[in-house]
């Protein structure tokens, strides 16, 4: 559903314009165009399957980590290896 309006004769652009603006507000493209403007698309099952699988490994290593009285030297590593990759 495309809006078109066409330039009558002798019509200044300045009212060409302004016809067009309403035309196009009144069409309700503009809020439309302005809703879905920063939309992220949605993922996929299988995506969001596999993060939560991955999520709960990670929580279960680090629940062992903690157990075993490693779990601060991981954080640590994991802190320093996210400090080098920054620019």
């Amino acid at each position: 559903m495309s809006v078109e309006v066409n330039r009558r004769r002798g019509e200044s652009f300045d009212a060409f314009l302004r016809r067009f603006s309403k035309k196009v507000q009144m069409s309700g493209r503009l809020i439309q165009a302005r809703k879905i403007r920063f939309r992220a698309a949605s993922t996929s099952k299988n995506v969001q399957r596999t993060g939560a699988l991955r999520r709960v490994q990670r929580q279960g290593y680090y629940q062992y980590l903690e157990k075993i009285g490693k779990l601060d030297e991981e954080l640590e590593k994991i802190r320093s290896r996210k400090r080098g990759r920054r620019r």
